[in-house]
């Protein structure tokens, strides 16, 4: 951006932006000297008048009232409803089970809630420990917590930006800002100034608190400390931002409200009936009406859905996703929206040549990365390096004209020095140069580092044959003027021509306009005898060898999870802080928003909340946002219903990854500020990662719906078989120890089973469910009733026929127990998928789990038949092979009308392709 200076003096505008102001004017606005510094008497008043340098802690809940919050839940009032009933009835195990789910439950959201406040303090560990200042004429080394507004700080390379500065002046610096900007390389900074509404990433003459200096040297005089700093802000805005409910956390507490209020006035009405109008005994129906409440509650839910979550989080580690918030697993399995940021998430994070011009040819360069894998083509046909004496001119001084260094370890290519200079020393290495022998075949004499002023490097080399060559790499628009021939074959060998501007411009353009960074690679013979550079060298003579373009590309894997995003229904939306046309090219080439416009922080400024919510949907790319921004966006799509998932690893990105509905933080790359905030860390870096996430998210909310679909019938067929008999004044068929021992059984084992279901094959076909809807709908509310009445029929028939055939109480009852578990036995089978068949081999075989429950469930009840002990606790009798007979095939009855149901269901299907796979 063009620097644009202020026409006002600064006493004008005391409200002047710093980054707006003339360097010449910043001593004065801070009464300080820019040579000697503040004198000491006058830092400790600014320092008892500004405060240290450092971020506050926030203010936090007592730790007791934080764990008395876990316990204010719906479904925790349900559970210790449940366990007080079972406590009455003095059933001190299962009321034990109950207490040990809510206690654990409780815990498990103390700890996670203790960890997403340490979000704040990873903030406030980015601040420098140190820094170098300017006092009283004395260079000094201070706590960074001392520093005041109006401080002298030097700065060199390596060194932590300890606060907010204006650069008064600088030599070759570069700043890594990319924990709060996004930019994947260094920022040229300089003491210039720039606009006012320049958006942070373009503020070049500002440092900022808890970046690195990446090269070079500074002079700055603090303009801001602690939270007046831009760190300090996005705390601010951390500790403001309330993270929302989870949709599935919202439903199971819409449904536990349903379900208490369904359990009261059903149990209400029962009692009434056998009071009122069938004349039983008060005692009596109360202990009825107990066991009915205690048969209807799904105790077994919580711990079914901690359980599945758990198993959740397991696969997705096998996957390098680690889940840091139980309740994220299921959340990813409602994502509507990805929101991505583009750098080390979409991208690789390691600067890669991608294109390299010649006079002759237009070479495309494939791999990615620092790792020197990959080749040249020219025309979509693979071409040799080897055979192109220009390509390995370039390519040699790639190699030497460079102050980087690239190495090769346990981990892969990792680069020390500048990115820009790693893309081309792997470039130099598939052009296949050995650089230890290309050092030394010609080492350097002398250099002219790179400089913002100059926008260019020159080095100074020797060969062992009486030669001397000066190699410059830079910016096309200084390197052109520097040249006047070009290198080009000539008859198959390397010769000169004179150079052709209009080509090499239109070259550039043709890169600039691909997001490529362009350096232009030129070279000039001089004397043997010359062993030093000077200006005098640099004004021409050069000629020019060809252009590189490079930029941080796609990984290519990210570039699949995107399209299966997308086949999936989840739309996929980078925002990042990087500049929007480098957005635009990276978004085009992984498939967002192709052919639609970039909207940047500055248009988001721009637009109230309810503009913003008009265009989000349509605008799939956000350049130059910040956190503001980057929550605005958030919000805008959760106003519009979309359950979002945000991905980043900067400090910039940790509001938003806060109030996002699943925060996702890199796991390499990331800040901590970051991952702290965050519900999830791909360990990995890898977008990809994260749709094979959003796949178990998935498959573990059909697994947690299958249990419901599954303990709904169980229990309301318990509940109808004695509703029944005292609406219509019957014996009881089930007494209320027979009831418990019923939910012990198929709670405690065939419910468990549907947790470990494998996730289903078409999961990433079908479009997110809306977070709006309930867990229970029009269909599946008619199969519980369907089911529901199916056991309790099955039940009671069996009781009234062993009574009319003149079997003792004890037998029918033993019947009608045995019925309605063998009834749920045969329902775990039609369970396992919500629409299709069980009559497969994968429907009855493909969960081992379900057999194993099965057979545990089998080996109780046997026990309860026929075990003389607890034939005495529970009532129950001897059954003949005749009776077992009749029991299995109750049973089997639910499970042949249960499989014809999903049979007419799925006929009625609009879409039965994408239904009869579930």
């Amino acid at each position: 951006m063009r620097s644009r200076m202020p026409t006002t003096t600064p006493t004008e505008h005391r409200d002047t932006p710093w980054h707006a102001l003339p360097a010449s004017a910043i001593a004065e606005r801070l009464a300080t000297d820019a040579r000697y510094g503040l004198p000491h008497a006058e830092t400790a008043l600014r320092l008892a008048r500004h405060g240290p340098n450092r971020l506050p802690a926030p203010p936090r809940r007592p730790a007791w009232r934080r764990l008395l919050a876990q316990f204010h839940n719906m479904l925790i009032y349900v559970m210790l409803a449940s366990a007080a009933i079972t406590g009455a009835l003095g059933h001190w195990i299962d009321t034990g089970v109950l207490l040990g789910a809510v206690v654990i439950n409780a815990v498990l959201g103390f700890v996670q809630e203790g960890k997403a406040e340490s979000a704040l303090d990873a903030i406030r560990r980015m601040l420098s420990p140190q820094a170098t200042v300017l006092r009283g004429g004395e260079r000094q080394l201070v706590a960074a917590e001392q520093l005041v507004p109006g401080d002298i700080v030097l700065l060199a390379s390596g060194d932590k930006v300890p606060a907010d500065l204006r650069i008064l002046s600088a030599k070759s610096l570069r700043a890594d800002e990319a924990a709060l900007t996004g930019e994947s390389v260094p920022s040229d900074k300089s003491e210039a100034a720039v606009a006012e509404d320049a958006p942070l990433g373009d503020r070049h003459c500002m440092l900022y608190s808890g970046t690195l200096v990446a090269a070079g040297t500074a002079v700055g005089a603090v303009a801001a400390t602690g939270t007046r700093t831009e760190l300090g802000r996005i705390g601010a805005l951390l500790a403001q931002v309330e993270p929302g409910t989870t949709p599935l956390l919202s439903q199971i507490a819409r449904f536990s409200r349903w379900l208490a209020a369904a359990i009261l006035l059903f149990v209400a009405v029962t009692f009434v009936i056998g009071v009122l109008w069938r004349g039983q005994a008060p005692s009596d129906m109360f202990m009825m009406a107990v066991a009915l409440a205690a048969s209807a509650i799904p105790e077994g839910l919580p711990a079914i859905m901690t359980i599945t979550l758990a198993l959740g989080v397991r696969r997705m580690a096998h996957h390098h996703a680690i889940i840091r918030h139980l309740p994220a697993v299921e959340t990813l399995g409602s994502v509507t929206v990805i929101c991505s940021d583009k750098t080390g998430t979409l991208t690789c994070n390691e600067m890669t040549v991608q294109r390299a011009v010649t006079a002759d040819r237009v070479y495309e360069v494939t791999g990615s990365g620092y790792a020197p894998q990959g080749g040249f083509q020219v025309g979509g046909m693979n071409a040799s390096p080897a055979a192109d004496p220009v390509l390995q001119s370039m390519a040699r001084v790639a190699l030497l004209c460079n102050d980087s260094a690239l190495n090769h370890g346990a981990e892969g290519w990792t680069l020390t020095g500048d990115p820009t200079e790693g893309a081309l020393l792997a470039f130099a290495l598939k052009a296949g140069l050995d650089g230890a022998a290309t050092h030394a075949a010609l080492p350097r004499i002398d250099a002219i580092p790179f400089e913002s002023e100059h926008r260019f490097m020159a080095t100074l080399h020797h060969d062992h044959a009486g030669h001397a060559l000066i190699l410059v790499k830079g910016a096309p628009e200084r390197v052109l003027d520097m040249c006047s021939t070009q290198s080009a074959l000539q008859h198959g060998e390397q010769g000169c021509a004179p150079l052709d501007h209009d080509y090499w411009r239109r070259a550039a353009n043709d890169c600039a306009a691909r997001a490529l960074r362009v350096l232009a690679i030129a070279a000039k013979r001089v004397p043997a005898q010359q062993h030093a550079l000077s200006w005098d060298d640099m004004e021409g003579g050069f000629t020019l060898l060809g252009i590189l373009g490079s930029m941080d590309p796609p990984r290519p894997e990210a570039m699949a999870a995107v399209a299966e995003c997308h086949a999936a229904g989840v739309r996929v939306k980078m925002i990042t802080g990087d500049h929007g046309e480098t957005a635009r090219a990276i978004g085009a080439q992984l498939g967002i928003g192709l052919g639609r416009p970039a909207l940047t922080g500055a248009e988001i400024e721009l637009m109230d909340d309810s503009a913003l919510r008009e265009v989000v949907d349509s605008v799939h790319v956000f350049a130059r946002a910040s956190p503001e921004h980057k929550i605005r966006l958030v919000q805008a799509l959760q106003a519009r219903g979309e359950v979002v998932a945000m991905t980043g690893d900067g400090v910039n990105d940790a509001p938003a990854l806060k109030r996002a509905d699943v925060g996702v933080a890199m796991g390499r790359n990331g800040t901590e500020a970051a991952k702290d905030a965050a519900a999830m860390v791909l360990a990995d870096d890898n977008f990809a990662t994260l749709g094979a996430a959003v796949r178990e998210g998935r498959g573990v909310y059909d697994n947690v719906r299958k249990f419901i679909l599954f303990m709904l019938p169980t229990n309301g067929g318990e509940a109808l078989v004695v509703f029944f008999a005292i609406a219509f004044a019957l014996q009881l068929p089930l007494t209320a120890a027979q009831v418990l021992w019923i939910n012990l059984v198929t709670s405690g084992t065939l419910g468990l089973a549907l947790a470990f279901e494998p996730t289903e094959s078409d999961v990433m076909r079908r479009p997110p469910r809306d977070p709006r809807e309930s867990l229970l709908s029009g269909p599946f509310i008619w199969r519980v009733v369907m089911v529901s009445l199916l056991m309790a029929g099955a039940s009671l028939g069996l009781f009234l026929w062993e009574l009319s055939r003149g079997s003792s109480l004890e037998t029918a009852r033993t019947m009608a127990v045995c019925a309605v578990v063998a009834a749920e036995m045969f329902y775990l089978f039609n369970s396992r998928h919500i629409l299709r068949s069980a009559l497969t081999r994968e429907g009855l075989l493909g969960n081992p789990q379900v057999l194993m429950a099965i057979a545990a469930c089998a080996l109780l009840q046997l026990a309860f038949v026929h075990a003389p002990w607890l034939q005495a606790v529970f009532g129950s009798t001897d059954l003949s092979p005749g009776e077992w007979l009749r029991v299995l095939l109750s049973g089997a009855v639910v499970f042949a009308a249960a499989e014809l149901e999903k049979w007419a269901m799925r006929r009625s299907r609009s879409t039965p392709a994408a239904d009869t796979a579930r």
